[in-house]
């Protein structure tokens, strides 16, 4: 079955949801890219707040609309605190978001996110090798860059949506947001988003957002998948390089919402 395109209505939608409804978003995210994902959370009109430690993590991931669980900056210790907030966050019935940093090429994390799958993610959001990895159709990529294209995990995607019930999100050049049995593909962007760090990160904090919202998940989680891709668009021809980029990527996202 042919995937569906995201239109444009339903970008406009989810971008008035997040201003109206305002999801606190507990991120507990990699040490690299903690600044960069508050700031795109706010420029969307969600609010970040970044609570890692294992005695208050379960707290604040009662009280939060959605927690993201990133194991860019993986230890043993954040684990025990990861592990704690994605109970808290079940127990309240909020949804939570993994993304699978680095799973695949990294045994200890690939380990731990295996064992995160049967508390049930709303949607696991990953690059191509990371989702592939996390099906069991291969081994991963190279650290935390791909090595597969994001067409090519689409059938992984897929498998692993019905299988334990959740969305899955495989980006790249184009995205793919899956249940395993309708899929919307969404596309836009530019190379230089994959020169910046974090951009796929805060990506993952963005659907966690979207998961908040009222209305229907899969929409809600490729609108938002839009977003970034139209205000990389914009970014990279309003900037001249990965710095003014970031500056301009900020902008956009805060001019797709206040227009």
């Amino acid at each position: 079955m042919q995937p569906d395109l995201l239109s444009s209505s339903q970008i406009a939608h989810t971008s008035h949801l997040f201003r109206r409804f305002l999801p606190l978003v507990h991120c507990m995210t990699n040490d690299v890219v903690q600044t960069f994902t508050a700031n795109v959370l706010l420029a969307l009109g969600a609010s970040p707040a970044m609570v890692i430690d294992k005695a208050e993590a379960p707290q604040f991931a009662a009280i939060a609309d959605a927690l993201l669980i990133n194991v860019g900056t993986h230890t043993q210790e954040r684990a025990v605190a990861m592990r704690a907030a994605v109970e808290s966050a079940n127990a309240e019935n909020k949804p939570w978001v993994l993304d699978p940093v680095g799973v695949g090429a990294i045994a200890l994390r690939t380990e731990f996110c295996q064992q995160l799958l049967p508390l049930r993610p709303a949607v696991i959001r990953g690059n191509a090798s990371e989702i592939m990895a996390l099906a069991g159709m291969s081994h991963g990529g190279r650290g935390v860059d791909t090595t597969d294209t994001a067409s090519a995990a689409l059938p992984a995607a897929q498998a692993l949506a019905r299988q334990i019930s959740t969305l899955v999100v495989v980006t790249g050049e184009v995205d793919y947001v899956t249940d395993g049995r309708r899929t919307v593909m969404v596309t836009g962007g530019d190379i230089i988003m994959t020169k910046v760090v974090g951009t796929g990160c805060a990506l993952s904090a963005a659907v966690a957002a979207s998961c908040a919202l009222p209305g229907d998940r899969l929409d809600n989680v490729a609108a938002v998948c839009g977003m970034m891709k139209q205000a990389g668009k914009v970014a990279a021809e309003n900037s001249k390089g990965p710095g003014s980029f970031a500056a301009a990527f900020l902008d956009a996202l805060w001019a797709e919402g206040n227009v």
